[in-house]
């Protein structure tokens, strides 16, 4: 068999992102900017919502989004066992308690039973993750706290206008994913994307919020209050201090650092020019790859069914019959034909952080039995059709000798 090196995740930048990124290191403005508020624009515009912010992180925007609402000591938040610290990492950073909840079996989807019956009166918000670019079912969560909207007990104006639970999606990987015809980032409360440097649409780091209008509250006033959470709580940014005799500002609160600068959303204003090509090549692949696993008897993420049109981050392959050892010896076999796989994801559970927060993997045993066979394929829009065919040739290989 011939070798070849399959990287894993690079990221796809064309000479355009490297001519939009030269013209903000020319204009002499390189933090927050013209081209940061634009890149916001788009994001609001692309995904129908009326707002967007943009930060450097979907972390900082989950985290902020929690803070927006209040959520802190003494509240609750759930989220799902089956994804990436950063999930639960920012209910802790509030200091609000964490609930993990199952997956639902042979599904990387939360239970949704299981995450009914975890609200209480001291649940404040749902994260639920869109996982590998597949959209949750937002229409059973939104029945769900509508259901359990007795129990809420708002603490503040903003909580009090939702009168129930807030969904605050973690849709990390779905930028540019629908289900049902609807954009993620229009239909949870809020929602946060990554454009980190493996995901679909990058700004090297970087993140956007996205929120649903909120009845009772001002939209203009949200994002003025996420600028401020994000540059210290002052009073005008960079920008506007630039203005001629306009240098005074006032520190509201002592807050946080976490904007986006204006070469980083250079990338993602180009990115925006190839993007639904791009999505489009994603599909391609994973078309490839369905025709050539599935029937080995393998399972995987399906991307375009049940009314979702997802953005085809993540190719998720289970292999049937074997255990962790195995799973982890036919890793290094297809890494040893030079393609890099990965493994999305090892359960909340099982890592020190969330043992020491009391948390035992044999209370999730869906999350346990879809990691301990799941392998992540290469999928990323430099593979060329020859890499996809050489991709399939030595997972089929080591497949075959399993």
């Amino acid at each position: 068999m011939e070798s070849r090196k399959i990287t894993f995740s690079p990221p796809d930048i064309s000479e355009r992102e490297i001519e939009i990124v030269a013209d903000a290191l020319r204009s002499g403005w390189i933090t927050t900017g013209p081209k940061t508020k634009e890149l916001e624009r788009k994001v609001a515009e692309y995904c129908g919502t009326s707002k967007a912010v943009c930060l450097n992180s979907a972390t900082a925007c989950m985290e902020l989004a929690l803070r927006y609402l209040g959520v802190g000591p003494g509240d609750e938040v759930i989220t799902s066992a089956y994804t990436y610290t950063a999930s639960a990492s920012v209910i802790c950073h509030v200091g609000a308690t964490v609930k993990l909840v199952d997956v639902a079996p042979d599904s990387f989807e939360m239970d949704y039973d299981k995450l009914e019956e975890a609200i209480t009166e001291k649940t404040k918000a749902i994260i639920p993750v869109d996982i590998g670019g597949v959209m949750c079912d937002y229409d059973r969560i939104f029945e769900i706290v509508e259901r359990k909207k007795s129990l809420f007990r708002a603490d503040n104006e903003i909580q009090s206008a939702f009168g129930r639970v807030i969904v605050v999606a973690d849709s990390a990987h779905g930028f540019g994913a629908k289900r049902n015809g609807k954009m993620s980032g229009s239909m949870a409360d809020f929602t946060s994307f990554s454009f980190h440097a493996v995901k679909n649409f990058t700004t090297a780091e970087g993140g956007a919020l996205t929120w649903r209008d909120i009845s009772g509250i001002d939209n203009e006033a949200a994002y003025k209050q996420f600028m401020l959470f994000s540059l210290h709580g002052q009073s005008k940014d960079a920008l506007a201090k630039t203005q001629l005799g306009a240098w005074e500002y006032d520190i509201v609160a002592p807050l946080y650092k976490c904007n986006m600068t204006d070469v980083a959303a250079a990338i993602g204003l180009a990115q925006f020019e190839r993007y639904e090509g791009m999505l489009e090549r994603r599909k391609e692949i994973i078309k490839k790859y369905d025709e050539a696993f599935l029937p080995l008897g393998c399972k995987s993420l399906q991307h375009y069914e049940g009314g979702n049109e997802s953005c085809g981050h993540l190719y998720l392959l289970r292999i049937p019959n074997i255990d962790l050892e195995k799973r982890n010896e036919l890793i290094i076999k297809i890494a040893e034909k030079g393609v890099a796989t990965n493994v999305h994801y090892k359960p909340l559970p099982m890592l020190t952080a969330y043992k020491n927060l009391g948390f035992d993997i044999q209370d999730y045993p869906n999350a346990y039995r879809q990691f301990e066979n799941e392998i992540s394929m290469p999928l990323h829009t430099n593979l060329t059709d020859d890499d996809v065919a050489y991709v399939i040739k030595v997972v089929k290989s080591v497949l075959g000798g399993n």
